[in-house]
């Protein structure tokens, strides 16, 4: 597969969806289940909502298992589009190539009449109309992010992240063009918002730890472990916590971990209780730190709004509840936002 460009016929890009033999398996009503991704969500989510009202729903991202937004009904998506992102290089110019497919996504929803890319994993009956709720993800900053980043010592943008960057900004203008051509720009809201900050601002505090080490430091068996900015560690046997934990407190150093979190004090912290529930790890580590970006941009556009700055702080959770009040929807009908008080954003 060549940079710039994507195998459109590959099995890895379009998988055709997540293969039921793959998945684990739990006794449900006394039955052994497939547990979708889905399926692991403790609360409802937006689509389920909009589509409970009668409304059609779409979303495109980067794995299958963003099925998850279908939430744990497994009935909050008309149509999901998940091409694989693992399936493209790791460069800016393949990563653009990879969005595009989502933009195209976009475009044909908006579209309407139905259509809707190929490769589409249909979960309902299909579209029929403009879904009234969409959304999906752009990685090509992140990978600009990750691979180039900034000018040492400065947040100039290197010429990879600004080429990303520009890609995503046309790709939106492309989006407000195509709403204001179906003459339904004046009747949408659209939120541009980042799922978390990425690249240290000092290239020098930026340090990889190869995750393969976490294990073997561990001196247990271990059931699961998954590590990205943080690491998971699910046991065999909660028996051999302590073992865990002093083995990898020995490994300190080789392993840059900050803190573990586990114990009454990862319960006391709200991650829940692994003795009781499967779905907890039994360890967080954290690693040493960098200088990242810990905020994210949020916009929101639409018919009617005046241009307004808000400085004050605000969550990516609030989007969900705004997005539900202009919809005309109750969004206190978010299992979520009733059990952590979330407020719709400031100016809504």
């Amino acid at each position: 597969m060549q940079d710039e460009t994507l195998d459109y016929n590959s099995t890895e890009l379009f998988s055709g969806g997540i293969n039921p033999d793959n998945l684990p398996q739990a006794i449900i009503n006394g039955k052994c289940t497939e547990v979708y991704p889905h399926a692991r969500l403790r609360v409802n989510t937006i689509f389920e909502i909009v589509e409970a009202s009668g409304k059609q729903t779409a979303y495109t991202d980067k794995h299958p298992t963003y099925d998850l937004v279908r939430g744990p009904s497994g009935k909050g998506l008309t149509v999901g589009y998940f091409p694989e992102v693992a399936a493209t290089a790791n460069t800016v110019n393949a990563t653009i190539a990879y969005d595009q497919l989502h933009v195209d996504a976009f475009l044909d929803w908006i579209a309407g009449e139905g259509k809707t890319p190929a490769n589409s994993e249909i979960q309902g009956a299909g579209l029929t109309t403009t879904p009234t709720l969409f959304g999906g993800n752009f990685q090509a900053v992140n990978v600009g992010q990750k691979t180039s980043g900034y000018t040492n010592g400065t947040l100039n943008f290197t010429a990879p992240l600004l080429q990303a960057i520009d890609f995503v900004d046309k790709s939106l203008g492309q989006v407000v063009s195509a709403l204001k051509a179906k003459k339904i720009y004046d009747d949408t809201l659209i939120v541009v918002a980042s799922k978390h900050g990425q690249a240290p601002i000092n290239p020098a505090l930026y340090r990889k730890i190869n995750p393969a080490l976490i294990v073997p430091a561990t001196g247990v068996n271990i059931s699961f472990v998954t590590t990205d900015d943080i690491a998971l560690i699910f046991l065999e046997d909660q028996s051999t916590l302590e073992t865990a934990v002093q083995g990898l407190m020995k490994a300190t150093s080789t392993l840059q971990i900050q803190d573990l979190i586990y114990g009454p004090r990862l319960t006391a912290l709200g991650f829940g209780n692994p003795a009781t529930d499967p779905a907890v790890p039994d360890i967080i580590v954290r690693p040493e730190l960098g200088v990242i970006y810990t905020k994210v941009a949020c916009f929101v556009s639409g018919s009617g709004l005046k241009a307004t700055k808000f400085g004050q702080r605000v969550s990516t959770r609030q989007i969900a509840p705004t997005v539900l009040k202009v919809l005309g929807l109750d969004p206190e009908s978010l299992e979520g936002v009733r059990a952590q008080k979330t407020r719709v954003l400031a100016g809504f």
